[in-house]
């Protein structure tokens, strides 16, 4: 279950620990490390239809609904990728779908994601938010 009270304050708690960092080489590997502690994802979920198209590295992601919110777990071959999905599960793992429907990825600008991310790691991280999104629509059908 998620920590922050609200999907707004995980991103502003996230805001404040990219602060602690003076460069973009320590953050990577912030992100780096917070992917290292993801939770493990079960060989069998690694099938096509859980697999994220538009990632350059293998991306699956599997949910559930556990009462009125939506679990998420997903995983990487890529170290940075991994740690994008940390951040992406800090935010919006564990939350109703009317709350990932409003929550505005605005941390990737206050994070400076936006500016420091390949257009390849970009175009994957944007490949998994529509994902989560995608989800978040089916499941308040």
């Amino acid at each position: 279950m998620t920590t922050e009270a609200t999907a707004e304050q995980a991103q502003q708690a996230l805001r404040d620990e990219f602060e602690m960092f003076d460069n973009w080489m320590d953050r990577y590997q912030y992100i780096i490390d917070m992917g290292k502690a993801l939770p493990d994802f079960p060989e069998e979920w690694k099938r096509n239809e859980l697999k994220i198209q538009g990632c350059q590295s293998n991306v699956w992601m599997h949910h559930h609904r556990d009462g009125d919110r939506i679990h998420f777990d997903a995983v990487s071959d890529a170290a940075i990728v991994s740690g994008l999905i940390a951040v992406l599960m800090r935010i919006y793992n564990d939350r109703t779908a009317a709350d990932i429907r409003g929550t505005s990825p605005h941390f990737l600008a206050d994070l400076g994601l936006d500016k420091h991310l390949s257009p390849t790691r970009s175009n994957g991280l944007d490949a998994m938010l529509k994902r989560i999104y995608e989800v978040a629509e089916q499941e308040a059908a």
